[in-house]
């Protein structure tokens, strides 16, 4: 046979055997439908039957969605709260009372981990347990620092192993707790209020706002700017607010007298706050706009701007 004639039987072929291919999909796809059906009709313990033998390869689980970064939406499951309980259990438990509440509860949470051994003339009670920081490692697993405080003052830290399932609903703790050295003290970024306030109408505005917000007396609503709503803090917890000092990020706070309308500032007011218990120091994060010849507060921050940014 000719190579020209060959090369043509060739390409004929080629969709004759397509087409076979593509009838025998169509075929087993009406088969598996037809299957279905037949099951549906017999019942439901037929339908159960029929999926329980499926073949795994036909089974599809959707993945989560990931994010813009490329990462899953399923959070992790921080057992911070778990480890914290773990080590307030065992800090006040003792081996030679291994069936006192506590003691079980750590036995449950760690049932590989020894209890302490209480010296029997131990005076300082623990005062409070707090996780001050989780780390997530390989495998599930975690490691969270906890801080012990006690009645004497002194504070100890303790790492703790944690075992968390993905969906969160389990923990185990996997091992005897650390004492460890506390976390280290970060460097505090620039304070971005750098602009110094003097008395006048703005500092007026923010002690007659943070009284009214704080102690209950007058209307906290007179002094904020049109279209913001905010609820003072009930039951009022002071009797008496003064401001030791203001602070801006805008120089047109300083200003002697109140800017055109529109301007806005951001100020940090370090006040005195009084009670029946003493004097307290608070600070307070305020944006005020000059509206009409004053200051008028148009929103409560929390926290500290970094860098002067806006917020």
């Amino acid at each position: 046979m000719s190579p020209g004639k060959q090369a043509s039987e060739r390409k004929t072929a080629a969709p004759v055997v397509a087409g076979a291919r593509l009838e025998t999909m169509r075929r087993r796809v009406r088969l598996s439908r037809l299957a279905v059906w037949t099951v549906i009709g017999a019942g439901p313990i037929a339908l159960s039957v029929a999926l329980a033998s499926t073949p795994t390869t036909v089974e599809a689980a959707t993945p989560p969605k990931p994010t813009a970064a490329g990462r899953t939406t399923t959070p992790a499951a921080d057992p911070a709260g778990y480890a914290q309980l773990f080590v307030h259990a065992w800090l006040r438990s003792s081996a030679d009372d291994a069936t006192s509440a506590q003691a079980r509860l750590a036995q449950s949470m760690a049932p590989d981990v020894e209890l302490p051994d209480l010296a029997a003339d131990t005076q300082s009670k623990l005062q409070s347990v707090t996780a001050v920081r989780s780390a997530q490692r390989a495998g599930g697993a975690w490691s969270v620092t906890v801080a012990a405080q006690y009645a004497d003052g002194r504070l100890r830290y303790y790492a703790v192993s944690v075992a968390a399932d993905r969906h969160g609903a389990s923990f185990a703790v996997t091992g005897a707790p650390s004492a460890v050295a506390g976390p280290g003290r970060a460097e505090v970024p620039k304070s971005p209020y750098g602009v110094t306030v003097p008395d006048g109408d703005l500092s007026s505005a923010a002690e007659e706002f943070l009284t009214a917000y704080l102690t209950g007396d007058g209307e906290v609503d007179r002094y904020l700017a049109p279209g913001v709503s905010l609820s003072p803090v009930s039951p009022a917890p002071y009797t008496a607010i003064t401001v030791q000092q203001v602070s801006a990020v805008e120089e047109a706070a300083a200003a002697e007298q109140v800017p055109a309308d529109g301007t806005k500032v951001r100020v940090l007011a370090l006040v005195e706050a009084r009670d029946s218990g003493g004097r307290w120091p608070l600070g307070y994060e305020l944006e005020l706009t000059a509206r009409s010849g004053r200051w008028e507060v148009s929103a409560l921050e929390s926290g500290t701007a970094v860098n002067g940014g806006a917020r």
